[in-house]
């Protein structure tokens, strides 16, 4: 069994934003992927974005600056 380790995960309300997510963090190689919302959280859409939680950014700034939505922002064991 692989051993869980600590995330940063945020959420989205649409799919439409989890792609955006994607699409922009890929431009600027942010860390990352798009994984199903882990069952501890409740979100709208069903996706979210993982990243290592000691990303040197902080991911709510940078989102915002990128004019991007989102649910919430966590960091969970997944």
């Amino acid at each position: 069994m692989r051993q869980k380790e600590l995330k940063t995960v945020v959420t989205f309300h649409t799919v439409t934003e989890a792609i955006a997510m994607e699409t922009a963090c890929m431009k600027e190689e942010i860390p990352g992927r798009i994984i199903p919302v882990p069952r501890e959280i409740k979100a709208g859409c069903g996706l979210s974005w993982a990243m290592p939680a000691d990303w040197a950014g902080n991911i709510g700034q940078w989102m915002e600056k990128k004019d991007l939505s989102w649910e919430s922002v966590g960091e969970y064991f997944i």
